[in-house]
């Protein structure tokens, strides 16, 4: 099962638990702003099926989107691809309202 970490805990928990940040969004959302370190597989655009092959299982993942929504489809196809440390982090607009760093 995926656990859905609410976004004003985020920061603390990849301070305790690092891992690979995975934004969703398509390409000008991910251009408008995004964490800190993120890698985008955009899900709707089929990159994220394409490329979750070459993803390590053993790694932990923490996944976001605008909203939460296509995270938590996303992190779904992971843990039901194997993947045991995955986490939806939710919506960028509340992340980007944390102390987490962003980049344009």
């Amino acid at each position: 099962m995926v656990t859905r970490i609410p976004e004003q805990d985020f920061p603390k928990q990849f301070d305790t638990q690092k891992g690979v940040i995975l934004d969703v969004r398509t390409d000008s959302e991910y251009a408008a702003g995004h964490l800190q370190g993120s890698i985008k597989l955009d899900f709707l655009g089929g990159e994220f099926n394409e490329k979750m092959k070459d993803l390590d299982p053993n790694e932990t993942y923490y996944l976001y989107c605008k909203s939460g929504n296509r995270s938590g489809k996303a992190a779904t196809l992971l843990f039901e691809a194997g993947f045991q440390q995955v986490y939806n982090v939710g919506g960028f607009d509340t992340l980007s309202q944390t102390d987490f760093p962003i980049e344009y």
